[in-house]
């Protein structure tokens, strides 16, 4: 795989996200994008080895709301 087929997945996979994380969470597109991006979740997606780019966007955000809920 190219690195811009892993970004493509990348970007798709937050394309998702997003949206899950501004209803669960209540909070706007911006807010939503930040959290992603500053999580520990999102390092790993971005990891290759991880392969976590390749998983649902449920299960990535499962691990999100496991990560964001147990930092509260």
């Amino acid at each position: 795989m190219t690195k811009e087929d892993r970004q493509f997945l990348i970007e798709t996979l937050c394309e998702d996200l997003v949206p899950m994380i501004m209803e669960e969470y209540h909070l706007s597109s911006i807010e939503a994008l930040d959290k992603l991006y500053k999580s520990q979740t999102f390092a790993k997606i971005e990891d290759p080895q991880t392969t976590l780019y390749y998983q649902s966007a449920v299960y990535n955000f499962d691990i999100l709301k496991e990560e964001f809920d147990s930092s509260h």
